[in-house]
């Protein structure tokens, strides 16, 4: 296996991809600065001009209400009553997305297309008696609306009986050049970080370890799939065009630079990045419309309004990474109602807000100009292949916009010319009103976008961009002022009483620390917080449900913003009781993945029961920390 590093793979020309100049043709101009730092690739200036996709999450999960399958589930189990691809994708479309993302095959090995490597495929379900193809439906309706088509291929398999072996790599290559050569052109191909576990792995039930790095060897696979499609941005390990945020709350670091270093990723540089490192590595902020990534009808009130998704994109689009919004399709194989009307609420209100320029007419001047063919008016004109700098000596200069009368506005959007790399370290966004300069926001980035909602509208005669921080001279493509529309309320869904369960009408009656109750708040905001566990002082927690209920398993949300020194936890132990005296065992095991992701976990009772109390003990941090934090915990039924 080679040791090839990121940096050696571009200077090699496998992740090159493309013909075209790294430069377009303004950053090739006479008299042009010279590019600073990274700068992206052909196929990453593509993929930074999409902004938001979607996630579709559809598999033998969606049936069986797991987050994550051990890959023992039979393919009988996957059977859509009425799969409808067109209508998952005209309401991605409805709500702004420019592309679909389908999870071809996740941890639990199942493929959704007509493989003949393995038997754990669509061929063996009932879907189309065997003779369907999600993959390629999913395709299809894809480019009917317009929109571009990507895929997720897990790496981890917890059915294949060689996972961890050699001959389990090759078979997994071989699944990539299938997924690359029979579904047209991609825009992404999305390799998940959660590899190596606890699995059926053909029927063995064991945990297998795994050196990522080495066994995938990862060079050479992102190269496989560069070779088959060399505009498809790969994600996310290192040698990948794209990283991961470090979260799955859909929210960017302020400011969250496009350049990580070249080693390995580390989580807590992935936030934010880091500033001048050698590699253009962007973010891509990944979040769930709902709790789970599966759809699952006890979350069916959980989804996200249209106010808490404009936010996201604030928190994701506006800090210049691209946003992908998961929408999972329910066991008929549609998006549910509520969930198509959040989407179309929140894409009007962007549509709205965006639709109109009150920038254009202005009059654009600078305190310094590089030459006619960098003019302060070329941030005006809507063109990303022009931009205003200036002389390599000036690094902190001003453009000002004179406005036509009567502007009133309340979003800004700036964005750098991004092959000549970041090149503004700090800047300073003010407003003239009434004769005076007010400071209206300052931050660290631009990049390929930085959008500033403002507080109220302001109406001002003038508006300047200062730079504040700069290595070298600016490039500046774009500054643009609209009026934002607020999206039309959508009132959620009534809960229905044999889903969900949450913390409403529950009481601790016994916890092993102070400060129990914050589970029961439904607000991952707040935490139940309490010293580190160990085997010998576990932190336990007894809860009353008010009244016996069927239940089928429960879940546990951990701190979505922990601090440094708290940690979820890593295991737990879960017993029942109808009575409070009498106790049943109802499970025990560790929570996948459950420090990185920080998703809420869904554990489901090894069959349904009916209980009034739980009992939970959890033994240890999932990562070390000082201390465990837990936000919230709660119920479903099956």
């Amino acid at each position: 296996m080679t040791d090839l590093s990121r940096r050696s793979l571009i200077a090699s020309g496998m992740a090159t991809g493309m013909a075209a100049s790294l430069a377009g043709p303004a950053a090739a101009a006479a008299g042009a600065p010279r590019p600073w730092g990274a700068t992206p690739s052909p196929r990453q200036l593509l993929w930074h001009k999409r902004q938001q996709y979607a996630f579709v999450h559809f598999s033998i999960n969606t049936f069986t209400g797991r987050e994550w399958g051990m890959g023992d589930e039979s393919p009988a189990l996957f059977n859509p009553t009425d799969f409808d691809p067109d209508q998952i994708v005209a309401a991605a479309k409805a709500g702004g997305l420019t592309g679909i993302i389908l999870t071809a095959k996740h941890h639990d090995g199942f493929c959704l297309w007509p493989t003949m490597l393995t038997e754990h495929c669509i061929r063996n379900s009932p879907y189309k008696n065997g003779k369907g193809d999600v993959v390629g439906e999913m395709e299809r309706a894809t480019r009917r609306a317009g929109l571009s088509f990507g895929l997720y291929l897990s790496p981890w398999d917890r059915n294949h009986a060689d996972y961890g072996r050699p001959a389990y790599v090759d078979y997994f290559r071989k699944q990539i050049v299938e997924l690359c050569t029979r579904y047209g052109k991609l825009f992404e191909f999305w390799f998940d970080g959660a590899n190596g576990g606890d699995g059926y792995y053909g029927g063995a039930r064991e945990t297998r370890k795994i050196d990522a790095p080495r066994y995938y060897d990862w060079p050479r696979t992102i190269a496989l799939v560069h070779r088959y499609q060399p505009d498809a941005c790969t994600f996310d390990p290192l040698g990948a065009d794209i990283r991961w945020v470090g979260n799955e709350n859909g929210v960017a670091g302020d400011p969250c630079w496009p350049t990580m270093p070249d080693h390995p990723y580390v989580q807590a540089e992935g936030n934010s990045g880091v500033r001048g490192a050698a590699l253009w590595w962007p973010a891509e902020t990944d979040v769930s419309i709902r709790p789970g990534w599966f759809y699952h009808a006890d979350e069916d009130a959980k989804v996200k309004s249209p106010e808490r998704l404009v936010t996201l994109f604030d928190e994701s689009v506006g800090r210049g990474t691209n946003l992908n919004l998961n929408l999972p399709p329910d066991r008929r194989g549609q998006l549910a109602e509520h969930d198509v009307a959040v989407l179309k609420s929140f894409g009007d209100a962007q549509r709205a807000s965006f639709a109109t320029d009150l920038a254009r007419d202005a009059v654009a001047s600078a305190s310094h100009v590089r030459g006619p063919a960098f003019a302060p008016a070329n941030v005006l004109d809507g063109r990303d292949d022009r931009y205003w700098s200036t002389p390599d000596g000036v690094t902190t200069p001003t453009l000002t916009l004179d406005l036509p009368p009567n502007r009133s506005f309340d979003l800004i959007r700036l964005r750098e010319y991004l092959p000549l790399g970041v090149r503004v370290t700090r800047f300073a966004v003010e407003a003239e009103t009434d004769g005076r300069w007010q400071r209206l926001a300052e931050h660290e980035c631009i990049g390929a976008q930085r959008i500033i909602r403002l507080p109220r509208p302001v109406t001002a005669r003038r508006l300047r961009v200062m730079v504040l921080e700069a290595p070298v001279c600016p490039a500046i493509s774009e500054v643009a002022l609209f009026r934002a529309v607020a999206p039309v309320p959508v009132a959620p869904p009534a809960t229905r009483e044999d889903q969900l369960l949450t913390g409403q009408g529950w009481t601790v009656v016994a916890a092993s620390a102070p400060g129990a109750a914050a589970v029961l708040d439904n607000d991952v905001a707040t935490a139940w917080t309490l010293p580190a566990p160990t085997t010998a002082a576990p932190a336990t927690l007894t809860l009353d449900l008010g009244q016996p209920r069927d239940l089928a398993g429960f879940s546990l949300t951990p701190q979505r913003n922990p601090s440094p020194d708290a940690a979820p936890p890593r295991n737990y132990r879960v017993e029942t009781s109808l009575d409070g005296k009498a106790w049943t065992a109802a499970g025990e095991g560790e929570f996948p993945n459950i420090a990185y992701a920080l998703a809420t976990q869904r554990i489901p009772f090894p069959a349904p029961r009916r209980l009034r109390y739980l009992r939970f003990a959890f033994t240890a941090t999932a990562v070390p920390a000082a201390k465990l934090a837990i936000a919230d915990i709660g119920a479903f039924a099956g």
